[in-house]
């Protein structure tokens, strides 16, 4: 629609296109630097001005106006092709201003010096429009996604992509008002720069935040060390945290460097920081949706009204006794099983799922079931489910006791807060339609086992990740080199 807009607005409004030259040696006095008086014995300088084409029936100019620092030509096309013009005063060999312009097959003018084009103003708006409805559409597409639905990795990129395509909107934004507002001053390089440099601009908002979750990761995984082995799983949360801080440096530090060098070798250069630029934000983008979204399932109660209720299962004590992490997911059932029949006077039967593995006395959901009949769960409530050895497998071993006792039932399922987006998505892939609810755990241990629980997101689409990534490099790169921003 947006391009379309484009196109029906390009001839209508837009038959002419005004470009700006500067001419400092018109508008300021040689000698003191002062501007000139407009009302005094040069005030006339402007009107004076001959505009020369080095190649004739391709362009009319007229229109000659002062703006600030610049002189303001109307451009018209007559046919296509490229010609220099120059700005030079009656009987004078002296050019005062040039530049070259094109013009295209459908009488569109380029400016080569400034990037200006017939109809820019327009194009830009478009942008910014397009940006801003995306981050709405994403928006309104997550808030939307409710239930069984919400457990899915287009969730992920619904609520990370939401962050870049607004905050990538309000710099089209202010782009476009500043382009529209002051054409002569904020020339549309200005705006290339921006649209090619947004993912660095993101990268510089987002830096507080950046910096006080990947603090707050490594505070967190040195308490993990201080209560647990020293594992390679557990020093993710210090590994992000490094990696984040390091990777947001480098972009600024690249971005804002000096540069000594040659046009193309700043091209190349520019490439290479929006290259790098646009991996960290998508990285980034993807971590907050995992964060957004796993944060959201971890909170989330599903309605009283459930027929069954899975307890994931993990390892427990050789005594048959369930250890903090096992025991807080039979609670949370528990009190889930007690509310509900409180509220609605109805029973939820509760899965305990979970084989027995090597060198156990029992199965985990034994274990479970012993633990729920101390709670007051009545017998005939528990259904055990003792043939699982991972998550999907509890949906799916789960899946068939279900449809065997009740179709179309109405299903919950009990885990910790970090792993109930990840269950979710492990529900769905089993085909069976259920809403988790999360076991809280210590506030050292939750950080990283979340960041296990995203790597692990990233890793199920690992083809897909990389060839949405392989997009948008492509796309900035292209740009970088031929904008030399």
């Amino acid at each position: 629609i947006l391009v379309l807009v484009c196109i029906i607005c390009r001839p209508v409004f837009f038959r002419s296109t005004t470009i700006y030259l500067p001419a400092n040696s018109l508008l300021y006095d040689p000698v003191t630097g002062e501007a000139r008086d407009p009302n005094g014995p040069e005030g006339d300088f402007v009107k004076d001005l001959e505009i020369h084409a080095e190649t004739p029936g391709i362009i009319t100019a007229d229109d000659i106006e002062r703006h600030n620092d610049k002189i303001g030509i109307k451009i018209r096309p007559e046919g296509s092709g490229d010609t220099w013009i120059e700005l030079k005063k009656p009987g004078s060999d002296n050019t005062f201003g040039m530049t070259q312009l094109h013009v295209g097959a459908f009488h569109t003018v380029y400016d080569t010096s400034t990037g200006a084009f017939t109809g820019d103003s327009i194009v830009l708006a478009s942008v910014t429009v397009f940006c801003l409805l995306v981050s709405l559409i994403c928006l309104n597409a997550y808030r939307q996604a409710r239930g069984p639905e919400f457990y899915s990795y287009q969730s992920i990129f619904y609520s990370g992509f939401f962050l870049f395509s607004l905050c990538t909107g309000i710099t089209m934004l202010l782009v476009t008002v500043q382009h529209i507002i002051d054409p002569a001053g904020y020339l549309m390089l200005n705006a290339y720069s921006a649209i090619s440099g947004a993912p660095a601009t993101f990268i510089q908002i987002t830096s507080p935040l950046i910096l006080v979750f990947a603090v707050g990761m490594i505070i967190s995984n040195i308490e993990l060390l201080r209560h647990e082995s020293l594992r390679p799983q557990n020093l993710l949360g210090i590994l992000t945290g490094i990696l984040m801080i390091a990777g947001a440096t480098l972009v600024l530090y690249l971005k804002y460097r000096s540069f000594m060098g040659s046009e193309w070798e700043y091209r190349i250069q520019s490439t290479i920081e929006n290259s790098l630029a646009v991996v960290y934000v998508y990285f980034e983008c993807m971590l907050a949706g995992a964060v957004i979204c796993g944060l959201r399932a971890a909170r989330h109660v599903p309605p009283f009204d459930r027929d069954f209720v899975i307890i994931h299962g993990c390892w427990f004590r050789k005594d048959g006794s369930l250890p903090p992490l096992l025991q807080g997911r039979a609670d949370r059932a528990a009190d889930f099983w007690k509310q509900q029949k409180k509220a609605t006077g109805k029973e939820a039967v509760l899965i305990p799922s979970g084989g027995q593995g090597p060198g156990e006395s029992m199965s985990e959901a034994e274990a479970i079931k012993r633990y729920l009949l101390t709670c007051g769960i009545p017998e005939n409530c528990i259904l055990k489910e003792d043939q699982s050895t991972n998550t999907y497998q509890n949906m799916v071993c789960s899946k068939r006791l279900i449809d065997q006792a009740k179709k179309n039932a109405k299903v919950g399922f009990s885990t910790t807060n970090y792993h109930v987006f990840r269950s979710g998505l492990w529900a769905e892939l089993a085909g069976l339609p259920a809403e988790g609810m999360g076991s809280r755990t210590k506030w050292w241990y939750w950080p990283n086992a979340f960041m296990r629980e995203c790597v692990g997101l990233l890793r199920n689409r690992i083809v897909q990740e990389i060839l949405l990534l392989i997009f948008f490099i492509a796309f900035f790169a292209v740009l970088s080199m031929a904008l030399g921003y």
